[in-house]
């Protein structure tokens, strides 16, 4: 049976009550002040490439869309992540804390010491919205509407326990405080809008919860190679390169 919108909005956000990755045990070390600085760095560095994915996942999720209107709503997205030549975006900002936990910004950008469970989960999403349907590409995005409280805790745990927090550094946290809740406005009215039947509701679920599976994903990979037993692999960063100032 179908649901009525307002029941399928409920059934989103359940997901992300008991899925979202803010739940991970990272989150709690990180914010609560427990990584050590290496370990910040290792979280700077593998959720980079995140970040640097995003605009390309939206870039292949736009150049699939017939409708002007659509993709002239998405476009933002890309800019708030790359910027324009007037206004620094989320990748530059994710580089400003990269210099201010001490690590080579060039390194970080080059994506090498990323983990390969990080590079495999972040390209599978950039795959899926690729190839899937629209509307679970764009359900896929719904996790933002989660984004908000993490970000809010990540900014007052870190500005209270660690020594390199300051509005430069955590600029790009501030900063989806107000694009997330913009982005997953449209992105939510237009899955309840488009998901009209049971089928598309399930497929749209489905979406949401893969997506939060990339994200815990990542977490796991942090969680298993730099929090002991640490056991890094092959190829990943390993603590004490690339850094060039030291941060606490």
């Amino acid at each position: 049976m179908t649901a009525t919108p307002a029941e399928f909005e409920a059934r989103l956000r359940r997901i992300g009550a008991e899925r979202y990755h803010d739940k991970h045990p990272f989150h709690d070390l990180l914010h609560g002040g427990g990584c050590t600085p290496d370990q910040v760095r290792a979280w700077v560095i593998n959720r980079f490439y995140y970040q640097a994915s995003i605009p390309m996942k939206d870039a292949a999720f736009m150049s699939r869309v017939d409708d002007p209107a659509l993709r002239r709503a998405w476009r933002s997205r890309i800019e708030d992540h790359d910027g324009t030549d007037e206004v620094e975006g989320g990748i530059a900002r994710w580089l400003h804390l990269a210099d201010a936990v001490g690590l080579d910004r060039d390194y970080v950008a080059s994506a090498r010491g990323v983990l390969p469970a990080t590079r495999f989960a972040v390209d599978a999403y950039v795959r899926f919205v690729r190839d899937k349907t629209l509307l679970e590409a764009v359900a896929a995005s719904l996790t933002e509407l989660f984004a908000p409280k993490i970000h809010a805790a990540r900014i007052e745990g870190l500005m209270a326990n660690y020594a390199f927090a300051d509005d430069t550094s955590l600029s790009y946290f501030r900063n989806r405080l107000t694009q997330a809740p913009k982005d997953v406005a449209f992105g939510l009215g237009w899955v309840l809008e488009h998901a009209d039947t049971a089928e598309k509701q399930d497929a749209a679920a489905a979406a949401l919860e893969f997506k939060t599976d990339v994200l815990w994903a990542q977490l796991d990979a942090l969680h298993a190679a730099y929090v002991t037993p640490a056991r890094i692999p092959p190829g990943a960063w390993v603590p004490g390169s690339y850094v060039l100032t030291p941060a606490s």
